[in-house]
Order: C-alpha cells, then sequence, then structure tokens
C-alpha cells in the first residue's frame, strides 16, 4: 500500500459499524481487524480514511449477511489535516467493500464523495467514484 500524504487521524477502532456507501449489497458492516496496523500491547487497532479492514457484513441481503468481507473506510466524520492546513471533515464513517486483497471494489456505483487520499492509495476505487473531495 502506498502512503497516505495527510496527517490522518483513527476514528474508528475494531467493533465499529461502517455504512457501506455501495452497491455489493452489504448495507452495514462491522470492522474486526485493519490490516498492517500494529499497536501498543492491549490497545485496539483503529482505522481512518484509506485503511484496508477486515469486516462482517450486518445488515444487508441475506447471501451477503455473516461473511467475512475486506473494506476500504472512504469518508469518516472526524476531521483530519492535510499537508497544505485544510482541515477535511465528512457527514458520516462509509466504506467500500472489495471483491479482493488488491484492491477491487465489488459495487459498480458509490454513494456520495469519497476522500482524495483513498484516489491515491487505492487507484480502482478511484475509477468508480463519482466525485472526489
Amino acid at each position: 500500500m502506498k502512503a497516505v500524504k495527510a496527517h490522518m487521524t483513527k476514528p474508528l477502532p475494531v467493533g465499529a459499524w461502517v455504512t457501506a456507501c455501495d452497491n455489493s449489497g452489504a448495507k452495514v458492516i462491522r470492522i474486526f481487524s485493519v490490516i498492517g496496523h500494529k499497536t501498543v500491547r492491549g490497545r485496539l487497532s483503529a482505522a481512518g480514511v484509506g485503511d484496508l479492514v477486515m469486516a462482517s457484513v450486518k445488515k444487508g441481503k441475506l447471501d451477503m449477511r455473516k461473511q467475512v468481507v475486506p473494506a476500504v473506510i472512504v469518508r469518516q466524520k472526524k476531521e483530519y489535516r492535510r499537508p497544505d492546513g485544510m482541515r477535511i471533515q465528512f457527514e458520516d464513517n462509509a466504506a467500500v467493500v472489495l471483491k479482493d486483497m488488491k484492491g477491487n471494489p465489488k459495487g459498480t456505483i458509490f454513494k456520495g464523495p469519497i476522500a482524495k487520499e483513498v484516489a491515491e492509495r487505492w487507484p480502482a476505487v478511484a475509477k468508480v467514484a463519482g466525485s472526489m473531495v
């Protein structure tokens, strides 16, 4: 994975429920691990914009429910700072469900904007995105 240039705060800990903003069939997912993230002993891993997470589908189509899926966080409520000094904050926390660990999205349409940092790190997700902030 490519590094994100912004100073990313990590507001979504393990156990967080996040809405899926694509048409993959999942509506709500629950994060149970953050890929490539290490912490001190006893601390929960947390994810921010652009992070790859493993999640279980909690609400959605019957064939998708209770499945383990990889996902990428595309929006977060907690503000973060870009190198030019601008602070970015979204209205909700949202993720995109992936087909595989390489970053290919399962859905073909994304609802709402995605962060520019996600487009830098995950080019396959950026191709499907309608708008970027």
